[in-house]
């Protein structure tokens, strides 16, 4: 992820694929506009949508996921977090729970489920509520 911080203008946007140009022929490592993202703060739609059409990449707006990190998103909600809670459901499935022994269906828990969301603590301070729901949905596999 990449900030230019700078007057929105037409004229910076091409300078901007100047400079990427000139570093994609000094160094040969070259920016795939068409995976790239521009956002705009603060900026009108019909602004960037013409900056869209000078770099040649997509447009997008806040909130968006980099990395599965939900980014501009309220993380005090809920339901910003039922993507981590949807994730523990899918690793669990009914025949998991018919076909493993209640050691295997602890290390399950313990190795996978408890370290799935452990990326987003570290990095966000999670609701009450969503640390109930994890927990009664490893207590009912278990």
């Amino acid at each position: 992820m990449r900030y230019f911080v700078d007057e929105w203008s037409r004229g910076n946007l091409k300078n901007m694929a100047r400079i990427l140009h000139c570093f994609h022929a000094a160094f040969g490592l070259k920016v795939n506009f068409s995976k790239s993202k521009i956002f705009g703060i603060v900026v009108t739609e019909r602004e960037l949508t013409a900056s869209t059409n000078v770099l040649g990449c997509d447009a997008c707006s806040f909130p968006f996921t980099y990395l599965g990190v939900p980014v501009g998103a309220n993380v005090n909600l809920v339901k910003n977090w039922k993507l981590i809670i949807d994730r523990v459901q899918a690793r669990l499935s009914a025949w998991k729970e018919n076909t493993l022994s209640i050691g295997g269906r602890l290390t399950l828990l313990k190795s996978v489920l408890g370290s799935l969301p452990l990326y987003f603590f570290s990095i966000f301070e999670e609701p009450i509520i969503v640390t109930e729901s994890l927990e009664r949905i490893r207590r009912n596999f278990l």
